[in-house]
């Protein structure tokens, strides 16, 4: 291997990894070496291997398959594997993407063997501690050597945090994601015909956070807004979600269609295609707003707040009324500012980690550091 030549280990386990992965890996690999790993936090074929197949993402070279479990239980499944295989590994960085407990587990994994770690999403705050989404991003961020901010918001948010080095603005890799698959999915996907539905005459609804699935009330709320909703709503349905309808013994009227987990193609068309998008996700938001796609997020509050400056998303947290009121009234405004940046990320996240290579400031995670 020439000295140039780096070698990374990338951490992926859920989709939305799936879908940064899909760019970075490819960026990676036209100039550095790159194992992948898969820690199985997805692991059946609707929330995993389609997206593999669809996006020309490289396969994983390891398969955790850890699987479900309570959070304690999958994390510290994944810090077994992830450990063997940075030791055999010997990596220059460890990317991490996000917040999910894969996340977690990639830079926990890599702080105690003293390895670099980037994190690819960092600065990101919803600032509600009950979120074990925001437990993993602040504790990742804190641990990382190189700071990957999708917006300047992230930025600042590292800054009050007192976390000044390392941190760099590169944009979103998803917007890069997002348009490759937008062209592909045009031509390829046939889901808005098997849902009996034509472009911008139908809400697509999607729900997955614990704090909406596992609150029986909160998700009761949220399905009695879809049920009078006028209009079709389709409804593709995480296996989380799935198990929190069924304990609600949620039957859904004519107009709202359930679907299994899709495929990204099949999900960048029905986004691209709705007249309105309902969600929990954080990935849709941005997704949404890129597609020029109007937004009611499902939450109190959103990491994304650069989409709710500019019009684009409503917060409706579970309120049966403000959710109906959004689905009726909410009309953006004419404009949509150009934020979170487009193709070319991803090289930018590789040019990152090269020039800090070089100068040696990979050499030591962010624990223990002056700031």
């Amino acid at each position: 291997m020439s000295a140039d030549r780096l070698r990374f280990v990338s951490i992926v386990g859920a989709r939305p990894q799936f879908v940064k992965a899909a760019v970075v890996s490819r960026a990676i690999r036209r100039r550095h070496d790159e194992v992948l790993v898969h820690t199985g936090q997805h692991y059946d074929a609707g929330m995993s291997a389609v997206f593999f197949d669809e996006m020309d993402i490289p396969r994983p070279d390891v398969q955790l398959e850890s699987g479900s479990g309570t959070h304690a239980q999958q994390t510290a499944a994944m810090l077994v594997g992830i450990e063997q295989v940075l030791i055999e590994r010997e990596p220059d960085w460890v990317v991490t993407f996000g917040d999910t407990n894969s996340t977690l587990a990639g830079a926990l994994a890599a702080a105690k063997l003293h390895l670099p770690i980037a994190h690819v999403e960092a600065g990101l705050r919803s600032f509600n501690w009950t979120m074990p989404e925001e437990i993993n991003r602040v504790l990742v961020d804190r641990m990382s050597a190189a700071l990957l901010c999708p917006s300047e918001t992230a930025v600042v948010n590292l800054r009050r945090e007192g976390i000044l080095k390392g941190v760099h603005l590169v944009g979103d890799v998803m917007a890069e994601a997002l348009l490759d698959a937008a062209r592909t999915a045009r031509t390829r996907s046939r889901v808005l015909e098997s849902c009996n539905v034509s472009e911008r005459s139908y809400v697509l609804v999607t729900v997955h956070r614990a704090e909406n699935t596992d609150d029986l009330q909160r998700l009761g709320r949220i399905t009695a807004a879809l049920d009078a909703i006028t209009e079709p709503v389709v409804f593709p349905v995480h296996p989380r979600t799935r198990h929190g309808l069924d304990r609600l013994g949620f039957v859904p009227r004519p107009h709202v269609r359930v679907l299994q987990p899709l495929g990204y193609l099949d999900m960048v068309r029905l986004l691209t295609g709705a007249r309105l998008v309902l969600t929990d996700s954080g990935g849709v938001q941005k997704e949404a707003y890129w597609a020029g796609v109007p937004c009611v997020t499902l939450r109190d509050e959103t990491e994304w707040v650069e989409t709710v400056a500019a019009g684009w998303n409503v917060l409706t947290g579970a309120d049966t009324a403000a959710i109906l009121d959004a689905v009726h009234t909410f009309t953006p405004p004419a404009t949509r500012p150009d934020i979170y940046g487009g193709a070319g990320v991803a090289d930018r996240c590789v040019e990152v980690l090269e020039a800090m290579s070089v100068a040696g400031a990979s050499s030591a995670t962010r624990i223990g550091q002056a700031q």
